[in-house]
């Protein structure tokens, strides 16, 4: 039950940063706001507005108790309360005192004075409309064989310190949520910033000297962030520079083993080496393709539909067939899909004599699927292909060709890129290959 619960209240909270501290802000004023507005209009407002109109119809209930009384005039009665109780009255004769109440229970003006004029006069003996006048109540009493109509101040039934009260209630609460999304807008943009910049540096793009803010917990993590990533850099730096001096190293013994080869009378002999020493070198050309540092690169936007129909003219293969979306832009290295593509297709045509590619999108992904109808790969080796130099001993990878690095050198752009890769068992009962790319 508290799990459901727990998960119920997860879903319909906020998922950034900037609006959950935003309700952390906001719902305690509000609700302190509408705690203190409630009292208010219960325990003064309410109580205040009850007694002001219980005073105005004792009065009116006083007035026609005297009207009554034959001793007084009447004439000097109504001017009297008319000067001193603010009250204009006029007689009206009108035997038929039939009026339709406008039931507005939302006024608490309307529900107060209705209460008390009933307590008074009873159901049927009065009638008034707190809407015809915008200053005055127009109350009508029946009397006699007429009624009397008093037109009536708003202010004797209601205080207009509620309008002031309500206006300070708001207005202050209004500015302090605005301050509040600007503090908290800076606040949280450092760490929009950072969570940026560790997005880009994890797709391998370039990033500009990056300049931690914020609070001090905020600047220590993008401190030690930009720590991490000068030493990431320094760290590929120095792999690549190793790597071309390897590279350089090894080149010149296989070349004087080449040339030693030639004087060789064994041509059998002469033949296995040289094929050991192809292989050798092609391994090293693969590993250093591999582990080159790919930040060279700058990411661009570009048509990878144009991009995979190049690739696909290349071959000139009438066994390769496409359902391509036309005019697809992402952004990216674009030699390194290029690349990843030409990997994936080149183990599809080797081992197989019919291959799929489709490119669709959806509003988050692009996917890319390449299927065939080759041998395929068992389902638990899917894992272990991506990993550098491993190869399996049928099915695909029994190639001596091969050095292991295709799938491994695909994986790695696709990552590098934000996306993911992953293999299946093809509609052709071959091998599925499926590419998501953030689109």
């Amino acid at each position: 039950m508290f799990y459901g619960l727990n998960k119920f209240i997860k879903n319909i909270l906020p998922k950034r940063l900037f609006y959950r501290a935003l309700l952390i802000v906001a719902v305690p004023v509000i609700v302190l706001q509408l705690l203190i507005t409630v009292v208010f209009f219960d325990s003064l407002w309410i109580k205040t507005n009850k007694g002001m109109t219980k005073a105005l119809v004792n009065e009116i209930k006083t007035f026609i108790e005297i009207y009554t009384d034959e001793i007084y005039d009447k004439n000097v009665i109504t001017n009297l309360f008319s000067i001193y109780q603010d009250l204009n009255i006029e007689y009206i004769k009108d035997n038929s005192f039939n009026y339709n109440h406008d039931e507005r229970w939302f006024s608490p003006i309307d529900r107060t004075l209705r209460r008390e004029l009933k307590s008074r006069f009873g159901t049927d003996k009065f009638w008034f409309d707190t809407t015809r006048y915008k200053e005055l109540i127009d109350l009508r009493i029946k009397y006699q064989s007429g009624y009397f109509k008093f037109l009536i101040p708003k202010d004797r039934v209601t205080s207009s310190s509620a309008r002031i009260f309500a206006l300070w209630i708001t207005v202050p609460a209004i500015i302090m949520i605005f301050i509040s999304l600007i503090f908290l807008k800076n606040q949280t943009r450092p760490i929009t910033n950072l969570a940026k910049a560790a997005e880009k540096f994890g797709r391998g793009e370039e990033i500009e000297e990056f300049k931690p803010s914020g609070a001090a917990e905020i600047r220590q993590a993008g401190y030690e962030f930009d720590r991490m990533r000068k030493r990431i850099v320094r760290h590929l730096n120095q792999r690549s520079e190793m790597l071309s001096g390897i590279s350089h190293d090894l080149r010149t013994p296989l070349t004087r083993m080449k040339l030693q080869i030639a004087f060789i009378k064994d041509q059998e002999l002469a033949k296995k080496l040289s094929e050991d020493i192809n292989e050798m070198e092609k391994m090293l050309n693969e590993y250093l393709q591999f582990t080159s540092s790919s930040y060279l690169e700058k990411d661009e936007e570009f048509n990878i539909s144009d991009l995979i129909n190049e690739i696909i003219e290349k071959y000139n293969n009438k066994n390769i067939s496409t359902n391509i979306t036309p005019r697809l832009y992402v952004s990216g290295r674009k030699n390194l899909i290029r690349r990843c593509i030409n990997n994936l297709l080149d183990n599809s045509i080797k081992y197989a004599d019919k291959v799929k590619i489709e490119i669709s999108k959806n509003n988050n992904n692009l996917f890319i699927n390449i299927e065939d109808n080759g041998p395929g790969i068992p389902e638990q080796e899917y894992d272990n292909v991506f990993k550098p130099f491993y190869k399996i001993d049928k099915g695909r990878a029994d190639s001596k060709s091969s050095v292991g690095l295709g799938l491994s050198i695909a994986s790695d752009i696709i990552r590098s890129h934000g996306g993911n890769i992953k293999l299946e068992k093809s509609s052709m009962n071959g091998l599925g290959v499926k590419i998501f790319l953030p689109f």
